[in-house]
């Protein structure tokens, strides 16, 4: 009701308010049109002086009519007259209309004052607007009708309401006295609660009156007892409910589970009076079907059994990342609790790892679980085909769901495909069969067949129930399995491409690698075996933090960087302390990137060792990494104590290097913590396990690497290894020449001579011209532009060396000399003459080499000579 009153006061209020501007309106429309079309309006505008002709007889008509102004404009819309005598000359806004001869009324917002006005156009003979007439009532005005009613309009309402209020607390006291106090809110929770008692329990409810007449029947009750539809108000000993309970009913008497005969039915009987909970004499009959209890028991407990067998069915498989292991779980969980006999079918792409394609009819046989001995079925291995479109096994691929056959004796279909075979399932005794596709996002993986024999009863309904929520779950492992074998096939195919494809060609290791994947996954173990000019080798080996697709793709990264900078021919320390502020630099823009998914560079290990095979030498530094191993031609294993600096991208120390001085024939072992630490042994039980493997000293590295594999490893290690062992030789002494040089450029023909009785005796002729020019160019660089001491050395391998040596850390370079300049192509006829040149720096001044292949020395060119003026040089 106060809605309603409010309401309505609204709608007269805002009906008021319109019903006043269109009053407005109309009085000023009226006004305007008056004053426009008075005589002498048109002649006045046309006067010389219109304002002093028409404010007197505006300011009258204003006075008279009740507007709050009356303005004269002219056709341009400046005013000249007005109520207010300072806007006289100012222009109206709006009146473009009526200056185009359109008279019209409006609501107008603005300045001077918002109002309700008409505008009317003074037209002269001819019809055109010499001037415009408005008149108007101030907006403020318009509402005082409205306000001199709102008293009376709101005294109704109120008494509107006083009277509907008055009405409403008597018709609730009424009602009040008739539900004894309830309120509306507990009068419908009674009535749900009357209702759910009646209709939602599975519990027959009769309520009997003091005279013995039905007052009430829910459903239930007069299911159980079969009452008619007319029951209600009937005497029960009309009702045929049977001696005993007719009996029971009709003495009144209280009773509790007392067990009745209701015809076929066995039924709780409990009664209860009603006088103690108020009403009429009477009382309330609740009934229980106890035969149906019973049944239902039974079930549950067969529910019971299969809800346990589902959950250890949820245990058991699955326990692997093994496609062929978790079909051998499903045969192994379904057998002998479910069927005698348990068979699985499998693509051939999902045991390959692979995505199951659309071809579904040829299927290998992966699992095989039988009760007993001596079966007829296809052993494991076999391909099963599916080309009858009747057979059960098709059909449940057809429609994607589980077929029953619950006796095979009667059916024929599923022995159209191999009627032999079926006669001998047959004669085993195998009667009964489910046979289930495994399915897994929508796709086929494979089958799988439930089979029963002798003494066993036959598959039902609830066995095929069971038989789909066991292969749901078995196939969703089984593709989990698959993906994880794609997944992990696909990574490790990644880290083994971006190890390294072969080893490098050279003369002074003898080298063996191993790399093996975690079971887990891949992870980020490597290393690298990289040939450095003057037949030195840099071996490489490093550990990733982290494990999977990430960390080989930042071990690819991290291998790239080791190249890179390894071709600046740096020293081991140097190259770490190149290789530590890169991972930095990369691990600090990954982290503003906020990429979730990114393996850390940071806590990279990594060692780098340099062999040169003139002396044996080794530098080795290392970043966090293990010491290598290292065997002598005796077989005797240390672990050298070398510099340990931090892992990389740790920052804050230098890197240190230390040297070994190698034998021929030693064997130095690099590895990663994978290989000697498991959970069964720590980092001191595998190096003296690695220790005793490498002791043998007639073991080649093909050897030892098997030999530590074997020993050390299991078959699915739970850590990546990376291992590289390289037996060493040393450069022959006849090989080597070296020369020191005095510091004067007249040295130079004399070294070159010998040179060149070097290269005879090393039955080098052919390449004497081009070393010689080469030695030349790179000598008397040396002299000129370096510092002392100079030296030349030549070495010959698989290719020849030529290296000059000086004091000085100013490296030449290579320029394009122009054909007036005297010198700088010297380095420009070292690079066309030998195969590869560069410079690397030593702890005190640097070397310049260039290196030659043997068996295709190129020929010097005599117009290439001529052209840069070598005789001139």
């Amino acid at each position: 009701m106060l809605l309603l009153v409010a309401v309505g006061a609204t709608a007269l209020a805002v009906q008021g308010l319109y019903d006043a501007e269109r009053d407005a309106a109309d009085r000023s429309l009226a006004v305007a049109e008056s004053f426009a079309h008075a005589p002498g309006t048109t002649s006045a505008l046309r006067s010389p002086d219109p304002t002093a002709r028409l404010q007197d007889q505006a300011e009258q008509v204003r006075k008279g009519s009740g507007v709050d102004f009356v303005t004269v404009l002219d056709r341009r819309g400046v005013r000249l007259t007005d109520s207010d005598p300072t806007l006289i000359g100012t222009k109206a806004q709006g009146v473009g209309r009526a200056a185009m001869g359109e008279t019209f009324t409006e609501t107008y917002h603005g300045r001077p004052t918002d109002a309700v006005r008409a505008v009317v156009p003074v037209l002269d003979a001819s019809r055109r607007v010499v001037g415009m007439v408005s008149a108007g009532i101030e907006y403020a005005n318009v509402g005082d009708v409205l306000r001199r009613q709102l008293p009376l309009l709101l005294g109704a309402a109120a008494g509107t309401l006083v009277l509907a209020t008055g009405g409403a607390a008597l018709v609730s006291r009424r009602l009040l006295r008739q539900t004894h106090g309830l309120g509306p809110a507990e009068m419908t929770r009674m009535y749900e609660h009357h209702d759910a008692v009646l209709h939602a329990v599975r519990e027959g409810v009769l309520i009997v009156g003091g005279d013995g007449r039905v007052l009430l029947a829910n459903d239930e009750a007069r299911r159980l007892l079969d009452l008619p539809a007319d029951a209600d108000r009937r005497q029960v000993r009309e009702l045929a409910l049977g001696p005993d309970l007719t009996r029971l009913l009709a003495a009144g008497e209280s009773a509790s589970d007392e067990v009745v005969r209701a015809g076929d039915r066995l039924l709780a009987v409990n009664i209860r009076p009603t006088a103690p909970y108020g009403g009429e004499q009477g009382f309330v009959v609740t009934l229980r079907d106890s035969t149906e209890l019973r049944a239902l028991s039974g079930q549950a407990e067969v529910a019971r059994g299969r809800l346990s067998f589902l959950y250890e069915a949820g245990v058991r498989i699955g326990t692997t990342l093994d496609v062929r292991r978790t079909a051998e779980e499903l045969s192994e969980v379904a057998v002998p609790r479910m069927a005698d006999f348990v068979t699985v079918e499998l693509l051939d792409a999902v045991l390959r790892g692979e995505e199951p394609t659309g071809a579904v009819h040829e299927m290998r046989r992966t699992a095989l679980r039988a009760s007993r001995p001596g079966h007829p079925l296809q052993p494991v291995g076999e391909v099963i085909r599916f080309v009858m479109a009747d057979t059960p096994m098709a059909a449940a691929l057809r429609r994607g769901k589980a077929v029953l056959v619950p006796d095979l004796r009667t059916a024929r279909d599923w022995r159209a495909q191999d009627p032999g075979g079926g006669r001998r399932t047959l004669d085993y005794g195998i009667h009964s069969l489910i046979t289930v596709p495994l399915r897994a996002r929508g796709v086929v993986l494979g089958m799988a067949d439930f089979w029963r024999g002798a003494g066993s009863p036959r598959f039902d309904e609830e066995d095929v129930a069971v038989a789909e929520e066991l292969v749901a779950r078995a196939a969703v492992a089984i593709d989990n399995a698959r993906r994880f074998s794609r997944e992990h096939a696909m990574a490790v195919t990644l880290q083994r491409s971006l190890l390294p494809v072969g080893l490098p060609e050279q003369d002074v290791l003898e080298i063996a690698s191993r790399y093996l994947p975690a079971r887990s996954g891949v992870g980020g173990d490597w290393f690298d075996v990289i040939p450095l000019p003057g037949f030195r080798v840099a071996l490489v080996v490093g550990d990733i933090v982290g494990h999977g697709m990430q960390a080989a793709v930042t071990m690819g990264r991290l291998r790239t960087a080791v190249l890179n900078f390894s071709s600046l021919d740096l020293a081991p320390d140097e190259l770490l302390g190149h290789l530590d502020e890169m991972v930095t630099w990369l691990d600090t823009q990954t982290a503003t990137a906020e990429d979730d998914d990114h393996v850390p560079l940071t806590g990279a290990t990594c060692l780098y060792a340099v062999y040169d095979p003139v002396g044996g030498r080794c530098t080795l530094s290392r970043a966090g990494h293990l010491a290598p191993a290292v065997a002598d031609p005796e077989g005797r294993v240390t672990f050298p104590e070398l510099p340990l600096s931090p892992p990389l991208g740790v920052g804050g120390h230098p890197f240190e290097s230390g040297e070994l001085v190698l034998p021929e024939g030693s064997r130095l072992v690099l590895f990663t913590d994978g290989l000697i630490e498991s959970r069964g042994r720590d980092v001191d039980e595998g190096l003296t396990l690695l220790s005793s493997t490498v002791a043998q000293a007639d073991r080649s590295p093909e050897e030892t690497c098997r030999a530590l594999v074997e020993r050390m490893l299991p078959e699915h290690p739970s850590d990546d290894v990376a291992l590289l062992v390289a037996r060493t030789r040393l450069l022959k002494p006849s090989c080597v020449a070296t020369w020191d040089v005095p510091f004067d450029v007249t040295a130079v023909p004399r070294v070159r001579g010998e040179v060149s009785r070097r290269l005879a005796d090393w039955e080098l002729e052919e390449t004497a011209f081009a070393t010689e020019l080469i030695l030349s160019e790179l000598l008397t660089n040396a002299l000129r532009y370096g510092a002392p001491p100079v030296r030349v050395r030549l070495l010959l391998g698989r290719t020849l060396v030529c290296e000059v040596s000086d004091g000085s850390n100013t490296s030449p370079r290579l320029r394009h000399a122009a054909s007036t300049d005297e010198g700088g192509r010297g380095l420009f006829l070292v690079s066309r003459f030998a195969d590869l040149w560069g410079t690397r720096y030593a702890p005190r001044g640097k070397v310049i080499w260039a290196e030659q292949t043997l068996d295709r020395t190129p020929e010097p060119d005599p117009s290439v000579l001529f052209d840069l003026d070598v005789m001139g040089l």
